[in-house]
């Protein structure tokens, strides 16, 4: 369920409420029954967590791709043999 942040068009009283998409907006402030607006918020972000989900989620099934057109070190030259040496 998303949060949705809405400002008393009164008071200037910023909030937030915790509702399921389904629901109807908040219509009234909290603090005096005025009327609110809804604002727009600025979405949400995937936290992907743990190490490696990088290497893990790419899609690679034979280790690594060191060739050269994609450096398997992350460096911006290409690599002659693998694995690069710095």
């Amino acid at each position: 369920m998303p949060t949705y942040e809405y400002r008393c068009n009164e008071c200037g009283h910023v909030f937030e409420v915790f509702q399921a998409m389904t629901a109807g907006p908040v219509t009234t402030c909290p603090k005096c029954n005025g009327p609110v607006t809804r604002l727009i918020g600025g979405g949400s972000a995937i936290i992907l967590k743990g190490s490696g989900f990088h290497t893990r989620d790419s899609g690679r099934t034979n280790g690594l791709a060191c060739n050269r057109e994609q450096p398997c070190c992350g460096r911006d030259t290409p690599c002659d043999q693998r694995p690069c040496e710095s």
